[in-house]
């Protein structure tokens, strides 16, 4: 039996939303084990003088729990 959690995480890039997600993922890497999956739940761009200069992520990241006794 394995139990998930899930915490929501918000990315930035001044690339892509691709990489918004691929940042935002690399660092919930750095702190949470056995990554599993995320859901985009929200896209957002920032504009400034009429041209896109941002782009931001809203995502639910899912990862396994670790058993306490292993």
């Amino acid at each position: 039996m394995s139990v998930a959690r899930i915490v929501e995480i918000s990315a930035l890039s001044n690339k892509s939303f691709d990489d918004a997600v691929q940042e935002g993922i690399a660092r919930a890497n750095k702190t949470l084990r056995h990554v599993t999956g995320a859901w985009v739940k929200d896209m957002r761009v920032e504009v400034q003088e009429g041209k896109v200069v941002g782009y931001q992520v809203n995502m639910q990241v899912t990862f396994l729990m670790e058993d306490a006794m292993g």
